[in-house]
């Protein structure tokens, strides 16, 4: 007997009971797309959350400060770091000559005085962060409304969604400032003059969009040429007061490392230099091993699913054979062998698996990406950025020839009692 003979046959047994066959290829087609939807959300996940880590990016950044850095950064074996150095382009050129570092962007954070658009909020003190606005690929800056500050702007700044809770505004409706003006000073202290004598550059800007930002901690976000002469104009005012005069031309650095890690390493390097460093490696790690677990378990839960459509086909070929009894006693009395007969069963086993993985699959891909859809409406809402699902080929390809090999291995022990059965036992028990 030939394959094509056995493939014949096997498509014929499938024909003659068709709905029992559409059946077990359901069963097999729900568990592959189980299987292949948890892959596929599991994976995007990763790929959204990990795979951009390893490859560097602004949640795999340092922030540098000019402090002095915390005793239990510093290994003993090292050398004791240097008093605090101020952070200016030389320091960052240093620090972007470490190995592993990407890109140091400079970051300018400024004291001002803020006066809102709505008369009945009390003018506050809030920090104003200056950020190189070319550069906003490389920093923690995600807008939830609006745009960013065009670059070099200075009438044009961006806030973040603590900028609403302070004018008792919902947070999650950021279309509200995007728009509005408000004015901001940045402050010089004069001593001289009295306690409450304080001049400012005063400054109306131009609320452009809502963000949120890690890059230094502050509500509104500008363009660091803002932030340049605010700082060159409160410097030139002298010290004293509470409105701190640094001689750093900037409060910080972000760094970015070539990947998650890297940041340990470039840390290490950073803080023996001299400066104060942070970085969430701890918590992205966490998060990390707890998404490895999810999908592990995910991925069982979908394992389980095949292995009960494994036991739905081995029933359904073990029912076969009782009802082909004489089908298989013609095919030996005609000179079939028992390796003839196993083949012929263990073929329409694959089929069915092979039809049930396909169609499970496309049903699978069809529901992530209803899931993704229902996800990123709710990520948009809460002014996050959405996922994009991407179509993974070792999925598609292990959903089909995963099915094709269990619905394999599920049809060995009926294919085996069918090869097994004398000729003239299948002829008279029929």
């Amino acid at each position: 007997m030939t394959w094509r003979d056995a493939l014949l046959l096997a498509a014929r047994g499938v024909s003659r009971r068709f709905g029992r066959a559409v059946l077990t290829v359901l069963a097999v087609g729900l568990a592959a797309a189980l299987l292949t939807a948890l892959l596929t959300i599991a994976t995007t996940a990763e790929t959204r959350v990990l795979n951009e880590l390893s490859k560097g990016g602004p949640l795999a950044g340092i922030r540098v400060s000019a402090a002095a850095p915390d005793p239990s950064q510093v290994d003993q074996d090292d050398a004791r770091p240097g008093p605090p150095r101020d952070l200016d382009a030389g320091a960052a050129r240093r620090i972007a000559a470490l190995p592993d570092v990407v890109s140091v962007v400079p970051v300018i954070a400024v004291h001002g005085f803020v006066i809102p658009p709505d008369p009945d909020v009390d003018p506050f003190l809030d920090t104003v962060v200056g950020v190189d606005l070319e550069r906003t690929a490389q920093l923690p800056i995600t807008v939830l409304e609006g745009r960013l500050p065009a670059p070099g702007a200075l009438t044009e700044m961006a806030v973040t969604q603590g900028y609403l809770e302070r004018l008792d505004l919902d947070p999650q409706e950021p279309e509200a400032v995007v728009g509005t003006e408000v004015e901001v000073a940045s402050a010089r202290f004069y001593p001289s003059l009295g306690d409450d004598e304080i001049r400012g550059r005063w400054t109306k800007a131009l609320i452009v969009g809502v963000v949120a930002q890690e890059a230094a901690p502050g509500q509104f976000l500008a363009s660091i040429e803002y932030a340049r002469l605010a700082q060159d104009w409160r410097a030139a005012g002298g010290s004293g007061g509470f409105i701190e005069v640094t001689t750093s031309a900037y409060s910080g650095l972000f760094v970015v490392a070539r990947g998650l890690d890297r940041v340990g390493p470039v840390r290490h390097q950073i803080t023996a230099i001299g400066y104060s460093t942070s970085a969430p490696e701890n918590l992205i790690a966490t998060v990390q091993r707890y998404l490895r677990v999810v999908e592990i378990v995910l991925s069982a839960i979908g394992a389980i699913a095949l292995v009960i459509a494994s036991l739905g086909i081995a029933s359904a070929l073990l029912a076969a054979i009782r009802e082909r009894r004489r089908e298989i006693g013609v095919l030996k009395a005609i000179g079939a062998r028992d390796r003839d007969v196993l083949r012929v069963f263990l073929v329409e086993a694959s089929v069915i698996g092979f039809l049930g993985g396909v169609v499970g699959t496309a049903i699978g891909w069809i529901i992530a990406r209803i899931v993704t859809s229902v996800v990123n409406g709710y990520l948009t809402a809460q002014g996050l950025i959405g996922v994009r699902l991407g179509l993974s080929v070792p999925i598609v390809t292990g959903g089909i020839v995963g099915s094709t090999l269990l619905a394999l291995l599920a049809g060995v022990l009926p294919a085996l009692r069918a090869a097994r059965l004398p000729a003239t036992e299948a002829v008279a028990g029929s």
